[in-house]
C-alpha cells in the first residue's frame, strides 16, 4: 500500500487523489474516441471534464454524507472539509447529471452522447478501484484464502476489531489489535472492470439503439457491483441483508433493462473515424463549440 505518495510544502499527495485525477483523464480520453466514432466533435469531452469532475465529486460526498448523517450532525465542519467519505453511486449520480446538462445545453444528441460513456465510464471505474487498493480503503471479508492481503495501514486498517465492528464474522480468540488477511475486492472489481470495458467497447462497434449502449454498461456494472458486495467488509446491510450499493444495483439493473425493452429510433452504426458524412453530425459538433 501507497497512501501518501509525496507532500510538497505541506500539501500531501495521495495515491487514492493521483488515481482519481488519472481516472478523469482516461475516461475523457476514452470518451473523444467514442463521440469521433459517433459524428461529434471530440473536443466536447475535454470542455466538459471539469463539470463532470466537479458533479462527480459533489454527488459522491453529498451521497456519503446522506448515508452518514449522524457523523455530519456530529462533526459538520469535519466532515465536510475532509477529503475522505466519496462513494462511487454518488459520483456516478454527480457526473451523469453535470454531463446531462451540458449535452442538453449545447444540443446534442442525448442518445449518442451516453453512448459515447459507456466504455470511458467502466475504465475510469477500474482506475479509480486501484486507487481504492493503494490506499487500503473498501477492502473485502475476513478470508484465509490465498488472495488474502492485509491491510496493517488501511483506511482503515484490516484489524479483528474493526472488522468485528461492521458485522463481519471473527473468531472470538482473535484480539481486537490484530491485523487480518481480507479479500482484496477493490482488485476484483478492477480486473472485473477491465473486462466489462473491452466487452462495452467490442459491443460500441455494432449497431444499436441510441441509448442501448449506456443501457449496457448500468447493467454490466450493476450486476458485477452487486455480486462482490457479497465479500466486501460493509456495515450497511439494510435489507434483505443486502447493502445499500447491491440496492442500487438492482435499481440500474432495472433501467437497463427498461432502456433495452423501449422501443426507440433505428439501429445506427457508429460513424467510424467521425467522418464527417452528414449535416447532422456537422450541427452537433458545431453546438458542442458552443
Amino acid at each position: 500500500m501507497y497512501p501518501t505518495l509525496i507532500e510538497i510544502g505541506g500539501v500531501t499527495i495521495t495515491s487514492f487523489g493521483l488515481m482519481m485525477f488519472l481516472s478523469f483523464l482516461s475516461a475523457a480520453w476514452i470518451l473523444s474516441l467514442q463521440l469521433q466514432r459517433r459524428g461529434l466533435n471530440p473536443e466536447f469531452a475535454w470542455d466538459v471534464l471539469a463539470w463532470v469532475a466537479v458533479g462527480g465529486i459533489l454527488g459522491a460526498k453529498l451521497y456519503y454524507l446522506g448515508l452518514h448523517w449522524e457523523d455530519l450532525v456530529a462533526d459538520p465542519v469535519g466532515q465536510l472539509t475532509s477529503r475522505a467519505g466519496l462513494v462511487w453511486y454518488g459520483g456516478l449520480i454527480g457526473g451523469i447529471l453535470a454531463y446531462y446538462w451540458q449535452v442538453k445545453r449545447r444540443g446534442l444528441p442525448m442518445g449518442p452522447a451516453f453512448d459515447a460513456t459507456a466504455p470511458a465510464l467502466m475504465l475510469a471505474y477500474a482506475v479509480g478501484r486501484l486507487g481504492c487498493f493503494l490506499v487500503g480503503d473498501d477492502y473485502g471479508l475476513p478470508t484465509e484464502s490465498w488472495v488474502g492481503i492485509a491491510f496493517p495501514q488501511g483506511a482503515p486498517p484490516s484489524t479483528a476489531g474493526y472488522l468485528r465492528s461492521i458485522g463481519a464474522e471473527v473468531p472470538a480468540g482473535i484480539p481486537d489489535s490484530a491485523i487480518l488477511r481480507v479479500h482484496p475486492t477493490q482488485l476484483y472489481e478492477v480486473g472485473a472492470a477491465l473486462i466489462l470495458f473491452a466487452v462495452i467497447w467490442k459491443v460500441s462497434a455494432r449497431k444499436l439503439r441510441p441509448g442501448q449502449l449506456f443501457g449496457l454498461y448500468l447493467g454490466l456494472y450493476g450486476l458485477e457491483r452487486f455480486l462482490v458486495e457479497f465479500v466486501r467488509a460493509k456495515s450497511d446491510r439494510v435489507l434483505l441483508g443486502l447493502s445499500t450499493s447491491q440496492l442500487a444495483s438492482v435499481l440500474l439493473i432495472g433501467a437497463a433493462v427498461y432502456i433495452w425493452q423501449r422501443k426507440g429510433g433505428a439501429p445506427a452504426a457508429p460513424i467510424a473515424g467521425g467522418a464527417q458524412t452528414s449535416g447532422t453530425a456537422s450541427a452537433a459538433r458545431a453546438g458542442a463549440r458552443q
